[in-house]
């Protein structure tokens, strides 16, 4: 395809100006590739590796080009012949071994906390990006842990599944709270196991195709009995929603994509039961790139939050523009997600907002690295809402 639609939507782009770094570009490295005699060189492994895979080429393009489709072939075969240095593979080695991790997160929440405390965090961040990005928690909110069963307020309207995520139930805990303390007010019971520590988001995002696929089949292990699967993290819903194409002709993996729900999708499809209460806010939504461009999910999250009474709604410029975070881009492309995630922040701050809506925790970590304005996820909101509290 050559109509060039995809080329102002694409982030990578708009940081390296190269046709190399657009989503047409890279197809055709992709097909150059597969010519007899050619390897994975170091220049394609560069610009693939530049690829965020926001997916807002697939959104944009007028052809139904799959490029989604096509990036998430190409990155497991980087892995195995791109051309690394022993210093990348040691970088995301160390990345997965932490981030995908809860317990690891745990401990080190508390020396996190104390860097802030400490006003380090600037200095230590500039050897070490994700003490930079990590977002700023209590030790003590970390160790939280969520009931395994939570009841329905009334009369029972069914029995849902949460998937708690790992940073998610670490650093966001009290957005995991949050949501199912909102499910349970519409009427669901809440089950939220503990295991597994991950749904392999990350992996499959990033071409890190052995354990991803590991850790689907962990997640279908714990989740399958259940008739309804919901996360409120853009990310895991995108891989776990995936999960058919990863293991493409398994119908029990096809079976347990179609149960994932988004928890904005699965609210929006709901009469309302819980009252809202009033909570005067201006409030700017950013969509997160695997809630709006893999997912398809952008009016549900702004409806939910516009029942909300006396909120006011606010919309930034170049929503389509992802914010840098894309898995673990930020942490391996650090100068190009820098560029990205000042460019958010400042549209974001344009609007003149008292709080930032943002659906996922990359997102929130990378845009608050930018941005003082406080940062909360929609079902935090809508929770506070019900309760008649603020933020």
């Amino acid at each position: 395809m050559h109509c060039g639609f995809c080329l102002p939507t694409c982030p990578s782009y708009a940081v390296f100006p190269d046709e190399m770094d657009s989503p047409r570009g890279r197809i055709l490295l992709m097909r150059v590739g597969h010519e007899p005699g050619e390897r994975v060189s170091q220049s394609m492994t560069t610009h693939f590796d530049r690829c965020l895979g926001c997916m807002a080429c697939v959104t944009a393009c007028p052809s139904g080009v799959r490029y989604d489709r096509l990036i998430e072939r190409v990155r497991p075969q980087l892995e195995r012949h791109g051309a690394r240095s022993r210093r990348e593979r040691a970088l995301r080695a160390a990345i997965f071994g932490v981030l995908t991790h809860p317990g690891r997160l745990r401990a080190l929440a508390p020396l996190i906390a104390l860097q802030d405390r400490l006003g380090l965090r600037s200095r230590l961040g500039d050897a070490l990006p994700f003490v930079r990005l990590a977002p700023r928690t209590r030790a003590r909110a970390a160790f939280a842990r969520l009931p395994r069963v939570t009841p329905a307020v009334g009369a029972r309207r069914g029995t849902v599944a949460f998937m708690q995520g790992c940073v998610q139930r670490v650093f966001f805990a009290d957005a995991n709270a949050a949501t199912v303390r909102v499910l349970a007010a519409e009427g669901f019971e809440v089950h939220a196991p503990r295991a597994p520590r991950c749904c392999g988001a990350l992996q499959l995002h990033a071409g890190d195709e052995g354990p991803a696929r590991s850790l689907a089949l962990s997640t279908v292990d714990a989740y399958e009995r259940y008739d309804a699967v919901v996360t409120n993290v853009a990310g895991c819903g995108s891989a776990m929603k995936d999960y058919g194409h990863m293991f493409e002709g398994d119908e029990r993996m096809q079976a347990f994509s179609a149960k994932v729900r988004d928890v904005h999708e699965f609210l929006a499809g709901l009469e309302p039961r819980a009252r809202r209460h009033p909570l005067a806010m201006r409030v700017a939504y950013h969509d997160a790139c695997h809630l709006a461009q893999a997912q398809q999910i952008r009016d549900q999250p702004r409806e939910l939050l516009r029942s909300i009474p006396q909120l006011e709604l606010l919309e930034p410029r170049e929503w389509e523009l992802c914010c840098g975070s894309a898995g673990i881009y930020n942490l391996t492309q650090p100068h190009a997600a820098a560029e990205l995630g000042a460019r958010k922040a400042a549209n974001l701050r344009a609007t003149g907002a008292d709080a930032i809506a943002a659906a996922n925790p990359g997102c929130a970590s990378q845009i608050g690295a930018y941005l003082d304005t406080p940062i909360h996820h929609p079902m935090v909101l809508l929770d506070h809402s019900i309760r008649g509290t603020r933020p």
